[in-house]
């Protein structure tokens, strides 16, 4: 649909969903999330990488690039000009929230090899042979010890586990590591918003508000409009309704 908007030159193209528009977070997770009136192609691209279920990559990807707005509507109600979200460019947003959305993948798995020689290229000859499997790496964190050893970990998909698991126990002679850790009860959550780019202090408050909920943060991965951590998938609901809270999002009362 959007690639049909973009080859006739179309004002807008509408989305009709089975939501009515796209949400600061999942609603089914907080009761308080909020119906955004308008959002950011780069916030709406994130969001959707992320784990929001509203558009497909490819579809915000087509319509940032080719500047085609997009309207997400609900099929069952009535609509007028002002229902739904619309997505658009940075430039027809009012005013930047420094975090308009909070968005969570629970398909997500954390494997940590122990005890890894630290020397030049040891980071390609574990990732190489995963790119060669088809296993697509997300977060990454690695531990350098004293004794000129390292530990790495990463999160890669739930489904590519037992595929990098078998690849990684292969290469286990060459990698020389001590032990495979895999880890598939693990939650990635994030917080997006392009207001980032002019505000210190965001990761910050991401930390604090899940330490006052006592929730440990695994691994944390950072780009210019989005921070992501990695937490334990018990803590799921709880993580995401604490940062939606935290970062002045909740609906009013």
């Amino acid at each position: 649909a959007v690639a049909f908007a973009a080859a006739f030159a179309a004002e807008r193209c509408d989305i009709y969903t089975d939501v009515d528009g796209v949400y600061t977070t999942d609603p089914r997770v907080s009761d308080k999330a909020r119906k955004l009136d308008k959002i950011a192609f780069e916030e709406m691209l994130e969001l959707a990488s992320l784990g929001a279920k509203v558009l497909q990559t490819r579809s915000v990807e087509l319509a940032m690039r080719y500047k085609v707005r997009l309207r997400v509507l609900s099929s069952f109600e009535e609509t007028d000009e002002n229902s739904g979200a619309l997505v658009c460019d940075e430039d027809e947003l009012m005013e930047s929230k420094v975090v308009s959305g909070v968005a969570y993948s629970r398909d997500e798995a954390k494997m940590t090899l122990v005890t890894v020689e630290d020397r030049p290229g040891v980071a390609s000859a574990i990732f190489g042979p995963l790119a060669d499997a088809g296993v697509n790496v997300d977060m990454i964190v690695q531990n350098i010890g004293a004794d000129g050893s390292t530990d790495m970990t990463f999160t890669i998909g739930k489904v590519d586990l037992p595929r990098a698991q078998d690849v990684l126990e292969k290469a286990r002679a060459d990698l020389g590591y001590e032990a495979l850790l895999a880890d598939p009860d693990v939650t990635k959550i994030s917080v997006v918003g392009i207001g980032m780019r002019s505000h210190a202090g965001v990761a910050t408050t991401m930390f604090k508000a899940l330490s006052d909920k006592g929730i440990n943060i695994q691994v944390i991965s950072t780009s210019e409009i989005k921070v992501s951590v990695l937490v334990g998938a018990e803590y799921t609901e709880l993580a995401v309704r604490a940062l939606h809270t935290a970062y002045g999002l909740d609906a009013p009362a």
